[in-house]
């Protein structure tokens, strides 16, 4: 299958990196390279592109798109929570901007096979690097009740969770749960009909949990941000694409503890805890799509767009309420 991904927020991407012509950029979710081929361009020959991605399939196609750009682009098959060990590699101490779009791609989505569609029938795999042996089916069928619930009622913000967990550990007692369509139906009988007239596709919430849960999505953006920022030359850029609430308030949590990290009481007449702002919030509202954007890709609807940028020495960073 052809790797076909719109990129989101294509231009605000962009022109939230404010790139230099000889900057190096990280693109630590590289995919069909859509925003990488346009951070190319606007490079030079001094200029350096590392890409990023743990599939297969998003490496091949970004090199095929960027080859035009192989003297300048740099690839590596990572996690991008991975990205010092691949700055090691390449020599490279800071960059100057990084762009991370999270969730799962519409070629992940499309490829059927890959078992992140909840509308099409394949094993229940979900794995974005399929180098990992864990699988969603694994999930499904080893996990305790309680983790299960635990996994859908915080990763998914699953209002059902229990309801749909007891369905799935009386099912799995006689046979194992090992296909998509198999999982949408435990979940379609473990909703009100009701409530299924509302929100969507039942499934939606309960697949977004399991495949949070499989790539320790949560777990990688919390533990790599910080470090990314101290790896940002002074002036550069963090831009983060986000899809659902749960990335989003991570992202916004760690920008706002960079920018003010003061933890000394508010009533303090000065700071005494000697903790300095690493940087300022570009966005202080998320950008989203615009409407000709989101009549030509329906995944930017739920995309939120923010933008850090790095600024060292002494900096006032207000607080935000």
């Amino acid at each position: 299958m052809t790797f076909e991904h719109k990129s989101v927020l294509l231009d605000e991407c962009i022109e939230g990196l404010n790139i230099k012509p000889e900057g190096t950029y990280i693109d630590g979710t590289l995919g069909g390279a859509g925003h990488s081929y346009e951070i190319c361009k606007k490079l030079n020959n001094k200029g350096i592109l590392i890409g990023i991605d743990q599939d297969e399939n998003a490496i091949n196609a970004s090199k095929k798109r960027l080859q035009e750009f192989q003297k300048i682009t740099r690839i590596h098959r990572a996690n991008f929570s991975q990205f010092e060990s691949v700055l090691q590699k390449e020599n490279i101490e800071k960059v100057d901007g990084i762009l991370l779009d999270l969730g799962v791609s519409s070629h992940q989505l499309d490829e059927a096979e890959r078992g992140f569609s909840y509308m099409k029938d394949a094993p229940l795999d979900m794995r974005m690097d399929r180098r990992q042996e864990l699988t969603a089916a694994d999930i499904v069928n080893e996990y305790s009740d309680e983790e299960l619930y635990r996994i859908i009622r915080t990763y998914g913000e699953e209002k059902w969770a229990s309801r749909i967990v007891n369905n799935i550990v009386a099912i799995r007692k006689d046979k194992p749960i090992t296909t998509t369509l198999e999982l949408v139906d435990v979940i379609r009988k473990s909703i009100p009909m009701k409530a299924m007239k509302k929100g969507g596709h039942p499934a939606k919430r309960t697949f977004q949990a399991i495949r949070i849960e499989l790539n320790e999505e949560l777990n990688v953006l919390k533990d790599t941000l910080n470090d990314m920022i101290n790896r940002l030359n002074n002036g550069g850029r963090l831009c983060i694409i986000t899809f659902h609430s749960l990335e989003d308030r991570i992202v916004k949590k760690i920008y706002r503890d960079n920018q003010n990290p003061c933890t000394c009481p508010s009533d303090f007449p000065i700071c005494v805890c000697n903790k300095k702002s690493t940087g300022r919030i570009i966005t202080r509202k998320p950008i989203v799509a615009t409407q000709l954007e989101l009549d030509n890709n329906s995944r930017s609807k739920s995309a939120k767009l923010r933008v850090f940028e790095k600024v060292e020495g002494d900096v006032n960073g207000e607080k935000l309420l």
